[in-house]
């Protein structure tokens, strides 16, 4: 057997196998489970889209991020049919190690990845040549940021008070 056989194909053995292992897994979760993992998805995320506006005491941060996680949830039940399909591909993406490899050039999780690595990455989509990467990057900021100015504690934030209707 000469080298350049024997290397192409072990790279194609590997890379049906990584496609393969990857169908397999993701399409054997629940729902409830891969929702469970969007959790964790947006969890890190939130706090790299709302740096400045997280309280900075630890235990509002967290009740913080776990209303705004609600929130989103409950975004995400009124959203039409199609963006909501294109979203739960895309947060199917974000959860397999091909479908990061394939947005972000790397197979690290993004919950292990650094607030710095994180930025990069969402900075790259913001600024990308393909309009699809910029279109994930303000779909998930408009949903995240929407997600958390919606909830009534915390507009004290930008000096909103709801306006009281008389009644005649």
């Amino acid at each position: 057997m000469k080298r350049r056989t024997f290397l192409i194909s072990t790279f194609t053995g590997t890379a049906a196998l990584a496609l393969g292992t990857n169908l397999y897994l993701s399409d054997d979760l629940p729902f409830e489970d891969s929702h469970q993992n969007h959790h964790m998805i947006f969890s890190v995320l939130i706090p790299v889209f709302l740096a400045g506006a997280l309280p900075k005491v630890p235990n509002l941060r967290e009740e913080s991020i776990q209303r705004t996680l609600v929130a989103i949830q409950d975004s995400i039940k009124v959203l039409p049919v199609h963006q909501a399909a294109e979203l739960q591909e895309l947060l199917g993406l974000l959860e397999s190690r091909l479908g990061l490899l394939f947005l972000t050039g790397s197979m690290t999780p993004l919950m292990l990845r650094t607030h710095a690595q994180l930025i990069n990455m969402l900075e790259s989509w913001r600024f990308h040549f393909t309009e699809l990467m910029m279109i994930a990057y303000q779909g998930l900021r408009e949903l995240i940021m929407a997600s958390y100015y919606s909830c009534p504690e915390h507009w004290g934030g930008l000096n909103y008070a709801k306006p009281n209707f008389l009644e005649t």
